[in-house]
């Protein structure tokens, strides 16, 4: 572990410092503040470190809390060309980070990608994790496997709701991101998928700095779920997990996502539900204190 890189704009103080941690051949940058139980952010495609801003000073004050770019996001190097990013090894670094910094068991919040891989986290190393807060995960694999099981078909075709919102979601953005990607219209593929998981007042308020900050974290996404897709995850293994669980969705998030919560909550039907008021998928900025004040009450519950 080391410290070095001037923050900049990586951070509300200049005059701070990231720290680097290496674990499995790569180097993670993340930021930490304050004392107490390890409460570690991770964040979602599109994004790093720097979109923890407002909750780091927020959890400092009663924990140690981390936030880490994940492999392929700023200040890293992008996704070398033709290299898939599937999310079993950002899985596998999580693990790896919170050994390298003493950090587990960790109360882990994640949003979208990132709640997805600190779930995984949890149901591969329980002992790891003392609690998750998970905002809008896309667990599409719990409903639909790849290929799609009988009893999953069955399942759907009881919920034509579900079904809808799901193929909406496939037709709507997934599918034309994918096409436009794959014709090298990058800016355009980013703009499909924003609006597909914002609502147009989420994202006609993104702050000045935030689209060119996606724009440097695209290459991880185009890799990732337009390249790997997602992973594969059993709904047994998840249904089995005792860590305490609470899922966030936003209040004016795409319709998609909420039903992605809503099978969360049912094969974990111990988990807390909260609904994050004038806020979509990227609640923790688009509504920090309500975010961190949930956050807060559950974790110093658990």
């Amino acid at each position: 572990m080391t410290a070095g890189t001037p923050a900049g704009e990586y951070g509300e103080d200049p005059g701070e410092e990231l720290r680097t941690a290496g674990v499995n051949g790569v180097t993670l940058t993340y930021r930490e503040t304050g004392d107490g139980d390890p409460v570690v952010f991770v964040h979602g495609d599109l994004s790093d470190l720097r979109t923890w801003e407002r909750q780091l000073p927020a959890f400092g004050h009663a924990y140690r809390a981390i936030a880490y770019s994940r492999r392929y996001a700023r200040p890293g190097a992008d996704v070398p060309p033709g290299t898939l990013n599937p999310m079993g090894p950002h899985v596998g670094d999580l693990l790896a980070l919170l050994d390298r910094l003493g950090a587990a068991p960790a109360h882990l919040v994640g949003n979208s990608w990132g709640a997805f891989i600190a779930l995984l986290a949890a149901v591969r190393s329980p002992g790891a994790v003392r609690s998750l807060v998970l905002e809008e995960p896309p667990v599409l694999p719990l409903y639909l496997s790849d290929p799609p099981h009988v009893a999953e078909l069955r399942l759907l075709a009881r919920r034509p709701a579900v079904l809808r919102d799901l193929l909406r979601f496939q037709l709507g953005t997934v599918l034309p991101a994918g096409r436009a990607f794959h014709a090298g219209h990058d800016e355009r593929a980013m703009r499909i998928f924003l609006h597909g998981v914002l609502d147009r007042r989420a994202y006609a308020a993104l702050r000045p700095e935030r689209l060119p900050q996606m724009r440097e974290n695209l290459s991880a996404l185009k890799a990732g779920l337009f390249g790997a897709g997602f992973p594969a995850v059993d709904p047994a293994a998840v249904a089995r997990l005792t860590t305490p669980v609470l899922l966030v969705t936003g209040a004016h998030s795409a319709p998609v996502l909420h039903r992605l919560s809503d099978r969360l909550g049912e094969l974990l039907p111990a988990a807390e539900r909260v609904r994050i008021l004038h806020a979509s998928h990227l609640m923790h900025e688009e509504n920090p204190s309500a975010l961190n004040a949930a956050a807060l009450d559950f974790i110093a519950r658990h």
